[in-house]
């Protein structure tokens, strides 16, 4: 249901859209291309909402139209009134969210690329494992989305499980897609080395950084410490004859890089250096975040990391979004990469 406000907002859309067509058509405006194509781009922009608000004004006649025939003494007609305002209600429904969808600024981060940390939480190697299927999940997402996926450092258990993984995911619309998956996730299931069938409950953390360019932060030398040293394996094992792994501290923020899993130091060092602008930028949103509480409070969902924001129930087959009170009984497609429908549904929510 469009607001008062939502009324005012499109009012001011409707008539900055027909002012811009009146002055894309002066002459004097034409003489002036970097002007012209400000307002082309303006204008451009606008005409997508402008054509869905004619069309639900067009609906809202139509529906008025229909309504009168009610009053007709023709049961057939009475009836065939009623299947076509059903229709009409349909199609201005999902108009109406098409135009809030519209109404929301766009989140300047949403076409950024990311890096995602996963950590395994409470619950020993059911955990561990745990946040390796939750890795798995994503790379079958990025995989069907053609997304690059580039790990950046690993810390794997004897058993396939993943005590930590950095990576970043390059494509499309990928901050967009993933920007709600900040937080606990906690599983609800029967481990493998479980004899007596006793479901288990653990978590591990997932964190969403969006990822900044090196012209965008400049982190002086001054302000680092690089360390290196040999990287290790499953168990602490040396897998490297140099000191190729990477340990960046932040002395002003005491915040701590490592990436291992380059042969070579440089390479490393360059990831290191990516993690560590990401979080920064994420450390820098969290405090103004903070500032500005009174905000957060009309918003679903902080995306804190120390949030448990989503449950996944093997027995029952089920995956509950705890924020957007989202359930859906298809949890083995959805670890398996089918995350569309979930995020969609996450989307849609946030919109309302």
């Amino acid at each position: 249901m469009l607001t008062g406000k939502d009324l005012e907002k499109i009012k001011k859309i409707e008539e900055r859209s027909l002012k811009l067509e009146k002055l894309l058509a002066e002459p004097e405006i034409l003489r002036q291309p970097q002007k012209y194509r400000q307002l082309s781009k303006e204008f451009s922009e606008s005409r997508p909402l402008v054509a869905k608000i004619r069309l639900l004004e067009k609906l809202d006649e139509e529906l008025k139209g229909t309504e009168e025939l009610l009053q007709n003494r023709d049961r057939e007609m009475v009836n065939l009134a009623k299947s076509e305002m059903a229709e009409i209600r349909e199609k201005k429904e999902k108009l109406l969210g098409d135009i809030m969808f519209c109404l929301n600024p766009p989140d300047p981060d949403a076409k950024r690329n990311v890096i995602m940390e996963i950590r395994a939480g409470t619950g020993g190697e059911e955990a561990c494992l745990f946040a390796a299927d939750l890795f798995r999940m994503y790379s079958k997402f990025a995989e069907k989305k053609n997304w690059r996926i580039e790990v950046m450092n690993t810390n794997f258990t004897g058993k396939g499980g993943i005590k930590e993984i950095i990576f970043a995911l390059e494509g499309e619309g990928v901050y967009g897609s993933l920007r709600y998956e900040s937080g606990i996730h906690r599983v609800q299931r029967v481990p493998l080395t479980e004899s007596s069938g006793r479901i288990h409950t653990s978590a591990a953390t997932v964190v969403v950084f969006t990822e900044i360019e090196e012209k965008e932060m400049d982190i002086e030398t001054k302000d680092i410490r690089v360390d290196v040293y040999r990287s290790s394996g499953h168990g602490g094992q040396s897998v490297n004859t140099t000191d190729s792994a990477v340990r960046i501290t932040h002395v002003p923020s005491g915040m701590v890089v490592t990436c291992q899993d380059e042969r070579s130091q440089y390479k490393n060092k360059v990831k290191a250096l990516r993690v560590l602008r990401a979080r920064l930028t994420q450390q820098i949103k969290e405090k103004k975040q903070k500032e500005i509480s009174a905000m957060r409070k009309n918003q679903v969902g902080s995306g804190d990391r120390s949030e448990k924001i989503r449950t996944y129930n093997f027995p029952q087959n089920r995956l509950t979004d705890h924020r957007f009170n989202l359930t859906f009984y298809r949890l083995n497609d959805i670890l398996n990469g089918d995350l569309d429908e979930l995020f969609q549904a996450m989307q849609k929510a946030k919109t309302a």
